[in-house]
């Protein structure tokens, strides 16, 4: 066997034992939770993360609004979720999670316009923003993966009791560990892309634990 096939080899092998690896150490949801006549909110539910979760609520039946900035991209995502799952209860809704003021329009249009509201997935993020600065005058990346977030949960939580059992779930990060710079005085200052984005990831956890203390019951 010569060395190029000695190298081909250990490629195959490599990549095989990755496979083997992945299929042994992901989690596969194996839920088989209906939704039929639930209404659930994604942000930012046009790419990534967010697009799969509101693939797969409309995959169990639910009214899907997909809460993105961008109508083009939104739209091509809700096309696309209802061509893989023929669910046509798939809706667009545009916030700007960098603007308080969009935050507060959306939420007052779904309290007004939805009878119910059963999952809340908050799960818009950002990263590499730099020292940029909403037009609330706040660190972009802060505002965009937190502070907003805390917002529109506290301006739907009236709509999301009616509807109980409801859920909500942030969407956090490992990246929470390495939130070594931690301090509230901070928040409203551009330290570093890594550290802010540590922070936000972190300010989400904290933010569920002490909502689920206060929603107990």
């Amino acid at each position: 066997m010569d060395w190029c096939t000695t190298i081909v080899s250990l490629i195959l092998g490599a990549f095989l034992a990755f496979k083997i690896y992945l299929r042994l150490t992901i989690g596969w949801c194996k839920s088989q939770t209906c939704l039929v006549g639930k209404t659930t909110i994604v942000t930012g539910a046009n790419t990534g993360i967010g697009f799969e979760t509101a693939l797969d609520f409309a995959k169990r039946g639910a009214r899907v609004i997909l809460a993105c900035r961008d109508q083009k991209r939104a739209d091509d995502a809700r096309k696309k979720i209802i061509r893989e799952t023929g669910n046509e209860n798939v809706v667009v809704k545009l916030v700007d999670m960098a603007s308080f003021e969009s935050v507060r329009a959306f939420a007052k249009e779904i309290n007004e316009t939805e009878d119910r509201l059963d999952v809340l997935v908050n799960n818009a993020g950002m990263l590499g923003t730099g020292d940029r600065k909403s037009s609330d005058g706040l660190p972009l990346l802060m505002q965009v993966n937190h502070f907003s977030s805390f917002l529109l949960t506290n301006l739907l939580i009236g709509l999301l009791k009616k509807s109980t059992p409801s859920r909500i779930v942030n969407v956090s990060s490992m990246a929470a560990q390495y939130a070594s710079k931690f301090d509230i005085d901070t928040f409203d200052k551009h330290i570093s892309d890594s550290t802010n984005y540590s922070n936000s990831k972190l300010c989400n956890i904290f933010f569920t634990k002490e909502l689920a203390k206060k929603l107990r019951d």
